[in-house]
């Protein structure tokens, strides 16, 4: 058996968070390096490692990640002036955590290129 994630710890409430907002299919909680005023993650209740086994999921799960990333930002005011969704895969990509997740970023005028 795999050790599980900190992601997985925080689902099962073993890590504290800082929680924004949950429901069945997802948790959101604050980042504990925010790279904006506001940055949360939102993870789906449903494990899949990264965008690439995003297939693997079925397509509700999928709609309900979506959603529920769309309903954490509109909670936290983010809808009129703006928001950064980032979804990072592997190493290049700079994903630290082998469980998808979303991050919400806000509360600043963002720049392009990200990096």
């Amino acid at each position: 058996m795999s050790e599980k994630t900190i992601f997985e710890k925080i689902l099962e409430g073993s890590i504290p968070s800082d929680k924004v907002y949950e429901d069945e299919d997802v948790f959101a909680f604050r980042d504990i390096d925010p790279q904006a005023p506001v940055h949360v993650l939102v993870v789906p209740k449903v494990k899949t490692r990264s965008l690439a086994t995003i297939k693997k999921m079925d397509n509700d799960s999928i709609a309900r990640f979506i959603k529920g990333i769309s309903t954490v930002a509109t909670n936290l005011g983010l809808d009129k002036e703006g928001y950064r969704v980032v979804l990072n895969h592997g190493k290049y990509g700079q994903q630290s955590v082998e469980y998808i997740h979303a991050h919400i970023l806000g509360g600043r005028q963002m720049s392009w290129p990200p990096g």
